[in-house]
């Protein structure tokens, strides 16, 4: 195992916007199913890894300010010295993992005037959305949970980690990072089928991983919303849900979520109607009085009735 000895080590600091409470974006990765076991999280801190020119480096943040003054440290822990573009890449890369710029604001005027859900705006006060940490982690991980149980499309996209992916090794363990479009490229369709044991899955990998070894990631950051839309909806296998899905936990395009998302309904109608169903219209008028922070107002719904909250 390598040591801090042998690893370049780099340090820095990114200022969020506030109001950002660190401790809840900790509670919440220690319910997120999706990455279960690929970081080490405790108290105050999180360690996680991502890939780089086809080699992982190792994250480590740290708050060093409050809800309010919000400030966190980072530790990068790489095999090679990083140049300064690649140092800003990865801090970039955090930024947007942990939605550092994401304005809460907006979204928290209009749920502290709604008499039902400004106690979960008050529940978790601060808290941004944490993403995926790559828009194609989470268009792969899409297709692989598809009509399977979660614990199942975990175990296939850790063999695509295990097989593919590159790891770096810490004093405190190692860190496994999911492969980079660029790395599948040019893996044979059989072989994915062989990792994830579906054809039809491995087909639908391979449509992802072409589509993101192309695009440009700031264009389905920033994009025109409908365009985004469309460029996703082209992929094989990416359908309404799915899109949605990579659009909101992928890329924090908060401004549309779709009506008849079932699990959203479910959480909606614990929140605002005892748990009895809402009609998709009924959705459809909650979604439009969040306007463009509808995003953020399904998040939070979700995460309120989580049946694992007390990590929160």
């Amino acid at each position: 195992m390598l040591t801090t000895d042998n690893l370049n080590i780099t340090t820095g600091k990114l200022t969020p916007r506030p109001p950002f409470d660190f401790a809840k974006t900790l509670g919440f990765l220690h319910t997120f199913t999706p990455t279960t076991g690929e970081q080490d999280l405790t108290a105050n801190s999180v360690i996680k890894a991502v890939t780089l020119h086809d080699r992982a480096i190792a994250f480590e943040l740290r708050s060093t300010g409050t809800t309010e003054e919000p400030q966190l440290a980072y530790t990068l822990f790489t095999e090679l010295p990083l140049n300064d573009i690649d140092h800003a890449a990865v801090a970039d890369r955090i930024r947007f993992f942990l939605s550092l710029d994401d304005n809460l604001q907006p979204f928290y005027a209009i749920g502290c005037a709604d008499p039902r859900f400004a106690p979960v705006i008050k529940r978790f006060y601060g808290l941004h959305q944490p993403k995926f940490l790559t828009p194609f982690e989470i268009a792969c991980w899409a297709v692989l949970a598809q009509r399977v149980p979660m614990p199942i499309a975990h175990r296939m996209k850790m063999a695509l980690v295990e097989r593919w992916g590159t790891s770096i090794s810490l004093l405190t363990g190692t860190y496994h990072a999911f492969p980079a479009p660029e790395q599948l490229a040019a893996v044979e369709l059989a072989d994915l089928a062989a990792i994830v044991g579906n054809k039809r899955k491995a087909e639908y990998l391979r449509a992802v991983i072409e589509f993101f070894n192309e695009v440009d990631e700031q264009f389905l950051r920033t994009g025109d919303y409908d365009q985004v839309v469309a460029s996703l909806r082209g992929i094989r296998g990416i359908g309404e849900w799915s899109s949605h899905f990579i659009l909101v936990r992928g890329l924090g395009r908060m401004e549309r979520v779709s009506a008849i998302d079932k699990e959203l309904s479910t959480a909606a109608a614990k929140i605002y109607n005892g748990g009895h169903s809402l009609t998709t219209a009924e959705m459809q008028r909650l979604l439009d009085q969040y306007g463009t922070t509808q995003g953020y107002w399904a998040f939070y719904a979700r995460i309120a009735t989580l049946d694992r909250p007390q990590a929160m």
